[in-house]
C-alpha cells in the first residue's frame, strides 16, 4: 500500500470545532479530503478556553469522527488561532552574508529571518508567525527571493504575529491530552487568505476578513506582502444576539431567522404581467413577512418582517464590523494601498447585504471568499465557513508538512505510541476508529 503525506487541520472556534484530514503525494500532488467533522463547540468564549474539559470533549468528538471517516489515526495537526489576543508588528533583521564568495544561500535567509524575529514582545506573548515581506541585498531593496544573488549585507523585513501564551498553551494541552502534537498554530485570516485571495489581488493590495462567531480576523496585503494583521472584537454571533433582543426571541430562533434572510426573493418581488401597482405592492408587503412556521419557529407573538430585521437590527451591527476595519486601515494609511478590495470569509460572510454595506462604508470592491474545490471534498465544506480550515491544509502543504501514513488504520500504528499516560483514552480512541 502506497504511503502519502497526511495533514490534519483543526479549527477550535467559539461556534464549532471542525477537523479536516487530507492527503497529498503518492499518486497525486493535489490535496484530497479524507475525513471531515464539525461539531458544536463547548467551553470556548471569545476564542479562549473557559472550560477545559468541555473543550477537550468537543475536540475529541470532532477528531474521532474525522478519523473514522478517513480510516486512519492522526498524531499531529495544524490549529487555527483567532481572537483579540492576536497582535502583529513589522520588524527588520540584518546579517552579513556568510559565504566567502558572497553568494546568498538558504542558511543566510534563515539567519536574517531569525534576526528579524528577535524583537521585544511582552512576556505573556508567544510568536505565532514570522512572515518574510521583502529582502534587501546591499543597496537593492524590494527583493522577494535573494537566494543565489551576490552581496555582502542581507536585510529582511518581516511581519510578526503573536498570541497570548497562556491561550496557546491551553489549546496545546487539550490536543496533547488526546495524543495530538500541534504542528503549528496559524492565524485564521492568514489561513483564509491562502485560498480566498489570488496572487494578483495580493500584488494589487487587498484585505482578507474572516468573520467568526465572537470576533473577526483580518490580514492586509500590499505589493504582495503581508502588511498588517489583527482582530476585531465583533463577529456573527453579535448579529444573532441583536436579532434575539430586538425581536424578543431566543438565540436559536434568532439564528434561524438570520440564515433564512440569505434566501433571495428577487423572483417573488418582480412585477407580474398584467399586475397592477396596488396588487404588486400588496404582494411585496406579504412577501416581506417572515414565515416563522416554515423555519419551525414557535412562540413568537408579533409579526416579523424582513425589512425590520435587516434595516433596523442587522444593518447597524454589520456596519460596525466594517467600520472598525475601516478605522484600522485609516490609522495605518492603507486605504489607497488596497485597490483590490475586501475578500470576506468565515461563518458571517454570507450575511445578507454584507457585501453591499462593505462596499458602501469602505468605498472599496468586496466579494465573498470561497474555498477551492479539492479532490474528495464534500459539499459541507464548500462554504465560506470553512475557507480558513481548508486554507490551513494548504498552508501545511506549502510548509512541506504531513504524516507519512497509509490509508488504513493498522493496529501496530495505534499501539506503537501507547504510553502509560492517557492509555485509557487511547484504547477508547482505537476502538472508535474500528467502528464503521
Amino acid at each position: 500500500m502506497s504511503k502519502e503525506n497526511v495533514i490534519t487541520a483543526i479549527d477550535i472556534g467559539s461556534d464549532k470545532v471542525a477537523t479536516l484530514i487530507a492527503s497529498y503525494g503518492g499518486d497525486s500532488p493535489q490535496l484530497r479530503i479524507l475525513g471531515f467533522s464539525a461539531v458544536s463547540s463547548m467551553g470556548i468564549k471569545k476564542s479562549a478556553i473557559v472550560n477545559l474539559e468541555s473543550v477537550l470533549g468537543s475536540i475529541e468528538k470532532s477528531l474521532n469522527s474525522a478519523e473514522r471517516m478517513a480510516g486512519m489515526s492522526v498524531h499531529s495537526a495544524y490549529v487555527l488561532v483567532s481572537g483579540a489576543h492576536v497582535t502583529s508588528k513589522n520588524s527588520k533583521g540584518v546579517v552579513a552574508v556568510a559565504n566567502p564568495d558572497q553568494e546568498i544561500t538558504q542558511t543566510d535567509v534563515d539567519r536574517v529571518i531569525e534576526a528579524a524575529r528577535a524583537i521585544s514582545v511582552p512576556s505573556e506573548s508567544e510568536v505565532i508567525h514570522v512572515v518574510p515581506r521583502f529582502f534587501k541585498v546591499d543597496s537593492q531593496a524590494g527583493i522577494k527571493d535573494p537566494i543565489g544573488m551576490t552581496g555582502v549585507r542581507l536585510e529582511s523585513e518581516a511581519h510578526i504575529i503573536t498570541g497570548l501564551g497562556t491561550t496557546l498553551k491551553n489549546f496545546r494541552k487539550c490536543l496533547n491530552d488526546l495524543g495530538i502534537e500541534v504542528a503549528g498554530f496559524v492565524f485564521a485570516a492568514l489561513a483564509a487568505a491562502e485560498v480566498t485571495l489570488t496572487e494578483t489581488e495580493k500584488e494589487l493590495g487587498a484585505v482578507a476578513l474572516d468573520i467568526g462567531a465572537d470576533s473577526s480576523s483580518f490580514c492586509v496585503y500590499v505589493d504582495g506582502a503581508l502588511e498588517l494583521s489583527g482582530s476585531l472584537p465583533v463577529g456573527a454571533r453579535h448579529i444573532t444576539q441583536d436579532i434575539a433582543l430586538g425581536c424578543r426571541i431566543d438565540r436559536e430562533n434568532a439564528e434561524k431567522i438570520k440564515l433564512s434572510l440569505s434566501d433571495s426573493l428577487d423572483a417573488v418581488l418582480k412585477p407580474m404581467p398584467g399586475e397592477s401597482k396596488k396588487e404588486f405592492t400588496l404582494r411585496k408587503k406579504a412577501a416581506d413577512v417572515i414565515d416563522l412556521d416554515k423555519y419551525g419557529i414557535v412562540g413568537v407573538k408579533d409579526e416579523l418582517t424582513r425589512s425590520f430585521v435587516i434595516n433596523r437590527i442587522m444593518y447597524p451591527r454589520i456596519r460596525e464590523i466594517i467600520t472598525l476595519l475601516g478605522e484600522r486601515l485609516d490609522r495605518e494609511n492603507l486605504f489607497s494601498e488596497v485597490p483590490a478590495g475586501l475578500i470576506i470569509s468565515g461563518g458571517g460572510a454570507q450575511t445578507i447585504e454584507l457585501i453591499e454595506i462593505a462596499e458602501k462604508v469602505l468605498g472599496l470592491p468586496a466579494r465573498v471568499g470561497y474555498p477551492p474545490d479539492l479532490e474528495g471534498v464534500i459539499s459541507e465544506i464548500k462554504t465560506p465557513s470553512f475557507s480558513a480550515s481548508v486554507g490551513l491544509l494548504v498552508y501545511g502543504q506549502r510548509q512541506g508538512a504531513g504524516e507519512a501514513v497509509s490509508h488504513k488504520l493498522k493496529v501496530s500504528e495505534v499501539f506503537k505510541d501507547f504510553k502509560l499516560k492517557n492509555t485509557g483514552k487511547k484504547i477508547v480512541k482505537f476502538l472508535q476508529n474500528l467502528l464503521p
